[in-house]
């Protein structure tokens, strides 16, 4: 066959007419020659079939064809061609149409071959067509069945709620513009709904439009002609499949038109044709995600509507951070690692609306929501833009926020305690995952959580007690009764005093903190703070700003505010303050809250390190001011002081039973239990332990990584019994911890798998406090060479565990938290010279301090010491202990 031409099949009319476009772009009708198929305009039988069997074959695909003859047309003066097309696998039209029966010879074919060939073609259609018949295909068969071709769908909701989600297969008719197309629905073989579908997630711009009333053109939008000839390029009669997912406000369908190779959506986004739309969002799904990137991809290379598009500056990536104060439902405080802190807004989400009647009681309970999950926690941020400042207004960030790999905006939506922002189509500043959100409002509303559920907030409405000192009395009653209060530090007001929520009281408390005074910080602008007043009310904040709490409540003062103990993660604040250098101890106010040991002991601690206003700290001037100065020798005539005019005071005289447990082999101090009504309920507590961990329900590890501080309940490796004890500190990389037996006193390591929750209201430190007491033996001094010390160490093991001794308190150390004692076996406890401390001389293992401290000049000492100095010299002068390479005091 010569004189072929070469062109591409756009589309097919019919079984026998296809729209040819060649390389320029050129349309061309061309009817195949000698044939006349049902009219598909006209839903005649069998036109859906036969050009079916065309357009499957040819669509898309490059041809090669010739026109055999023309036909005059009655009205436009044109000629309508008919000819023949070689396909690419050899094959031929109209022959092979005729063939499988799906098209008739046409009456009046004899009269147009005209030309030996025409009529060889027509001979070999007529032989086709005979065989066609005989064996009953297409047109002439018996058995056809008829196909109902809908135009008008009469309720479309009730059409897409009965298909919605199900992947139609469908055949794209016709390409109105980029994002409108008429497809045909194949819902069932012989059921076709044939309507107008929109692309769901994107607006493309409108082609050119003749308005029917007046005759008048719209032009096209800018890129509106180009995406439509790309959708129809890749669209037109193409076989796809479409998801029904909603319906427009014109009562169109909405869905998702994907062709065998991806969604068409995607690409149109990505070669710049189209802009991504938020109407859909929320039937899209994850989808949408997908639609925003090939959009992004557009804008990133300033393709087709976004050839102008400047691209915006990226944020900084994601950083860590820790988060200081939930200020609001979508609005944190953030410090960085260098301990800056900073503001930011939640992308793309709104707290409940103030305004709103029905949505502003949930603020309270948002922010609380918030509040358990976020404050302290490290969380990873990433800013996706900036608010530039407005009139009552700062700039804001706008930033993502994850804590555990959860999106913290994600997390409020989906429990109904925040709304998703509807941004303009322009707005850039919004979510990454911003369809997820509007998806999880969605699911929120349905399922009535939070702020959609038309009920109550639950969140508790709180009385300020500390409002007068009347309503603080009336509460002090209740609360004084309790320990351990769950509360919620809500705001610090200085560096020891706070306003504090007691949930289960619906409470509101100014709490102060006992024991210490904290120095004030400035209340105003204008106002002078006290030298480290600020540090110390920075430090509160950080450590306590909106923790949950413990508290203890002792007193009130003149103002209502509640006296007493803040525990910040089971540890007293008041003492962390204190360690800190950020406050100092009130003695009286100590003594009386009984932390006085304690809170002494940490300032020892701060002052040792030179901590905040202990960093000038000379020993020296507060030994003079105090009169607590060791003296170089022992007291004489029973004076305090060089001139002899201040009376020493007496020897304490307070006899108790104990029971040495431990002796510390770095020190030579011991742990003591005091025998009495607390060795008595140590030993029904120790029963009832043991009795506790032999039922299999109490036999579960811990369910996470103890804390230090925690108490729990840990097995004695020498004797496998169960005992209380306080985790000291922590191995993480091994899983294990140093754990102090807390009635004993020894200690040693145990893997996190070995220890046991311990019930705090059976066996807990409430129930009963540690029953092991630091003590020290007065009047002596133990070596310092490691060697002779541990001699030391292993002589009071032989000669004190687990004896009933007699012990004399000389001395209740406060600030070291330690009883300075004299230890006596019962017998001799009337007999002043024979003691521990004295054999413990005797055998060269201890010696007569150099320096006595205050309680060992004390006026009937005199005969004590006096006997100690003797031992000591006889043990130099038998060499016995640290003596024997003779007196290494010796200058």
């Amino acid at each position: 066959m010569s004189g072929l031409l070469e062109a591409k099949v756009k589309s097919v009319l019919s079984g026998d007419t296809l729209i040819l476009v060649n390389k320029n772009k050129q349309e061309r009708t061309l009817s195949l020659a000698f044939i006349n198929a049902p009219r598909l305009q006209q839903d005649e039988p069998h036109s859906f079939e036969s050009r079916d069997f065309i357009r499957k074959l040819c669509v898309g695909k490059t041809v090669r064809f010739q026109a055999i003859y023309s036909i005059p047309q009655k009205t436009g003066g044109a000629s309508r061609e008919y000819g023949v097309v070689l396909l690419g696998n050899g094959q031929q039209l109209p022959d092979l149409i005729v063939q499988e029966g799906w098209s008739k010879l046409r009456d009046d074919a004899d009269r147009k071959a005209e030309s030996p060939q025409a009529t060889e073609l027509l001979e070999k259609l007529q032989a086709l067509e005979a065989h066609a018949r005989a064996d009953e295909k297409g047109v002439w068969s018996a058995r056809s069945k008829q196909i109902q071709n809908v135009r008008e769908i009469a309720d479309t909701k009730a059409f897409v709620e009965e298909h919605k989600d199900d992947q139609l297969e469908a055949i794209v008719e016709r390409v109105l513009s980029g994002d409108r197309l008429i497809c045909r629905l194949l819902v069932t073989p012989t059921y076709h709904v044939q309507t107008t579908v929109l692309i769901a997630g994107l607006r493309s711009p409108t082609t050119a439009r003749t308005n029917p009333s007046d005759g008048t053109t719209q032009a096209a939008e800018p890129y509106g002609n180009e995406a439509q000839a790309f959708v129809e390029d890749r669209m037109l009669q193409r076989s796809v499949k479409v998801r029904l997912l909603g319906v427009s406000p014109n009562n169109i369908l909405v869905g998702e038109v994907r062709h065998p190779v991806g969604n068409i959506g995607e690409f149109l986004l990505k070669a710049g044709y189209a802009r991504c739309v938020d109407h859909h969002s929320t039937w899209l799904g994850a989808e949408m995600g997908k639609l925003r990137q090939a959009e992004k991809h557009a804008k990133d290379n300033q393709l087709g509507l976004f050839k102008s598009h400047v691209a915006q500056r990226s944020g900084a990536g994601e950083t860590e951070a820790t988060v200081s104060r939930v200020f609001s439902a979508d609005t944190l405080y953030i410090r960085n690692k260098a301990g800056a802190e900073k503001r930011i807004n939640l992308s793309s989400v709104r707290q409940p609306k103030p305004t709103d009647p029905k949505q502003s009681p949930f603020s309270a309970e948002a922010k609380e929501f918030l509040r358990k999950r976020l404050i302290g926690k490290h969380v990873k941020l990433t800013v996706d833009g900036k608010r530039p400042a407005t009139e009552g207004y700062d700039e804001r960030e706008m930033a993502t926020v994850t804590s555990n790999n959860k999106n913290v905006a994600l997390m409020l939506v989906e429990n109904g305690y925040a709304s998703v922002i509807r941004h303009r189509m322009d707005d850039p500043d919004r979510s990454p995952i911003y369809d997820e959100l509007l998806a999880a409002e969605e699911a929120a509303q349905a399922e009535s959580k939070g702020m959609w559920s038309g009920k109550a907030s639950k969140a508790p409405i709180y009385v300020d007690y500390s409002e007068s000192l009347e309503k603080a009395k009336r509460q002090l009653t209740l609360l004084s009764r309790q320990k351990k209060v769950p509360a919620v530090c809500d705001f610090v007001k200085s560096g020891s005093r706070f306003t504090v929520l007691v949930p289960r009281d619906n409470a509101k408390l100014t709490f102060v903190l006992g024991g210490i005074r904290a120095p004030r910080s400035a209340r105003s602008p204008n106002d002078q703070a006290e030298p480290f007043g600020q540090e110390a009310h920075d430090f509160a904040t950080r450590r306590c700003m909106q923790r949950d709490v413990e508290i203890d409540v002792d007193d009130t003062d003149k103002q209502g505010g509640f006296i007493g103990t803040l525990y910040v993660n089971r540890e007293n604040f008041a003492k962390v303050l204190v360690e800190e250098g950020l406050a100092s101890v009130h003695a009286y106010s100590a003594e009386k809250s009984g932390n006085a040991s304690e809170l002494f002991a940490a300032e020892s601690k701060a002052k040792e390190a030179r901590r905040g206003m202990w960093h000038d700290w000379d020993p020296s001037k507060e030994v003079a001011e105090n009169g607590d100065e060791y003296d170089s020798a022992p007291a004489t005539n029973g004076t305090n002081g060089t001139n002899g005019d201040a009376a020493a005071p007496p020897r304490n005289r307070e006899y108790k039973d104990v029971m040495v447990t431990y002796v510390d082999p770095a020190t030579a101090r011991l742990k003591l239990q005091m025998i009495g009504g607390g060795k008595a309920n140590l030993d029904s507590l120790m029963k009832d332990l043991a009795n506790f961990h032999l039922s299999p329900s109490n036999k579960e590890a811990l369910s996470q990584p103890p804390k230090a501080g925690d108490v729990v309940s840990a097995k004695f490796s020498e004797d496998g019994v169960w005992y209380r004890a306080r985790v000291r500190r922590n191995d993480r990389e091994n899983k294990t911890s140093e754990v102090v037996y807390i009635d004993y006193g020894n200690s040693e390591t145990q893997p996190w798998s070995a220890l046991r929750p311990l019930d705090g209201g059976r066996f807990g430190v409430q129930k009963l406090k540690a029953q092991a007491v630091d003590a020290a033996l007065a009047f002596l001094q133990f070596p310092t060479s490691p060697e002779y010390l541990a001699e030391s160490v292993t002589m009071l093991n032989e000669i004190t565990l687990d004896r009933n001794l007699v012990a004399n308190v000389e001395s209740n150390d406060a600030r070291e938290n330690v009883l300075w004692i004299t230890l006596m076996d019962p017998e001799h406890a009337s007999t002043a010279t024979k003691s521990v401390n004295a054999e413990v001389v005797s055998e060269g293992l201890a010696m007569v301090p150099r320096k006595l401290r205050a309680f060992e000049k004390a006026k009937g000492t005199e005969e004590v010491m006096e006997d100690l100095k003797r031992r000591e010299e006889e043990a130099k002068e038998g060499r016995r202990g640290m003596w024997e390479y003779g007196d290494l005091t010796e200058d």
